[in-house]
């Protein structure tokens, strides 16, 4: 029986964790929002597995797949912190304690697309798929399967709004499994109907081209706003969605692929429906990013707390400040003279570990200068602006975040200039020399990435 009733808002389990609502149920237990005591009163998620819990089976069971989801470490999966037993009302109880991801889910931004009278635009999917896919990479290089892909299941970060993947059916599956051996029964099935391909509804069998399929019917009802039953042929087991959304031929044919009643007919892994959906510019762009973020992230062992983003910009009216010898330098928008133009000025970019992810630091408050005005401190040539703006223009025309790929420049700039490392940076003339070198390695990662070259 379950001791749910027994975490109210405002009640306490283990001295810890403070509950401060109920965000949802399901057949294997609640969810809830808590502070962490110990945290500073930080955010978390408690899930309570209250099947499993009479059952050492079951909790050995959660050990292992606890250990599993501890070493998924990436900027889009909520952060594992533990495994906790406890009791409440005299009955041993099960909860995993995960991070708190602040945002909307799909589900949510979809209904609130419809109140507005659309859905989500073929650019607005497909950048959704090419967020995606590099995690559903990851996942499946750790021999994992998600099992419950579905727009409810991903939440897109108020912070750097990312879309992070909830929820796994493993924890599910591993859970059921349990209960259902305990009691003599036979195997079940973890999966959302409608999402779920047919093999795993009925058999159990799962694989990355499972995955693959909850995600192109996700793309569907996100693009329809339809539920999968309404975009399925039951009797001829075809989806018939091309009366519903019209998108280019190239991404249909990929949606199709994902879709197929085969699992053999299907994509066998992320990254080849990533290649597929060319152009094969974007496609390898959204491997660059992902790698650009991952390595900042996985491979470097999380703390065993949750930092808090922070912003530890240069202000663009001050002297140029270096933190931790390492200054990051940054083109940033500024109005002057009418025009829109880019000043190239020292910052830092400081990344945080942000519930398992990572948000990127705004941009600081710029001073703002009337059309007659021209800012005291700039001392550009109108060429050296003019060649800003074409950087800037051409990363916009590639669609890649601002501060991922100045990061990456920063990279290759001191690879290939170690000797300047720790220089600080200004707009004076004897400085010009210094920013040709940064636009020229600015402007040959552009080159490569137009080309498709793997870097």
């Amino acid at each position: 029986m379950s001791n749910s009733s027994l975490l109210t808002p405002g009640s306490t389990l283990e001295k810890r964790y403070r509950i401060l609502r109920e965000l949802g149920r399901g057949g294997f237990g609640r969810t809830y929002l808590a502070e962490d005591i110990n945290r500073y009163n930080e955010h978390c998620v408690l899930k309570e597995f209250s099947p499993v819990v009479h059952s050492p089976k079951a909790a050995e069971l959660f050990d292992r797949e606890a250990s599993m989801l501890y070493h998924l470490q990436h900027p889009q999966i909520p952060r594992f912190r533990e495994l906790l037993r406890t009791d409440l009302g005299g009955n041993p109880s099960l909860f995993l304690v995960q991070d708190y991801i602040k945002g909307q889910t799909y589900e949510e931004l979809l209904i609130s697309c419809q109140q507005q009278g659309k859905n989500f635009s073929e650019a607005e999917v497909t950048q959704l798929l090419f967020q995606l896919l590099p995690v559903l990479e990851y996942i499946h290089s750790k021999n994992l399967i998600h099992r419950d892909i579905s727009p409810d299941n991903i939440i897109q970060h108020d912070a750097d709004k990312l879309p992070f993947l909830i929820d796994f059916g493993s924890v599910k599956q591993i859970a059921a499994n349990a209960v259902l051996q305990f009691n003599g029964q036979s195997d079940t099935t973890i999966g959302k109907q409608g999402y779920s391909p047919a093999e795993q509804m009925r058999l159990g069998k799962v694989s990355a081209a499972s995955d693959l399929y909850a995600l192109a019917v996700t793309a569907l009802v996100l693009l329809s706003g339809k539920k999968p039953q309404k975009l399925y042929d039951i009797n001829n087991k075809t989806w018939d969605w091309r009366s519903h959304v019209t998108v280019s031929q190239n991404l249909a044919t990929v949606l199709d692929k994902m879709l197929a009643e085969q699992p053999g007919d299907r994509y066998q892994s992320a990254k080849a429906v990533r290649e597929a959906l060319k152009d094969p510019k974007l496609s390898h762009i959204g491997s660059i990013i992902s790698q650009m973020v991952t390595m900042n992230f996985v491979g470097r062992p999380f703390k065993n707390t949750t930092q808090t983003a922070t912003s530890n910009h240069t202000p663009v009216h001050q002297n140029p400040q270096i933190v931790n010898n390492n200054p990051t330098f940054k083109l940033i928008p500024w109005k002057t003279l009418g025009s829109l133009s880019v000043i190239l000025v020292p910052g830092i970019l400081a990344f945080s570990v942000v519930k398992s992810g990572f948000t990127l630091p705004k941009l600081p408050d710029l001073p703002k200068f009337s059309s007659r005005q021209q800012p005291s401190d700039t001392s550009l040539e109108e060429a050296e602006i003019i060649r800003q703006e074409k950087i800037g223009k051409r990363r916009k025309n590639l669609n890649i975040n601002q501060d991922i790929f100045y990061q990456k420049v920063d990279k290759l700039y001191y690879n290939k200039y170690p000797e300047l490392q720790g220089r600080s940076l200004t707009e004076k003339p004897e400085d010009a020399e210094i920013r040709r070198k940064w636009y020229e390695v600015a402007e040959d990662l552009l080159d490569k990435l137009e080309k498709g070259e793997e870097l």
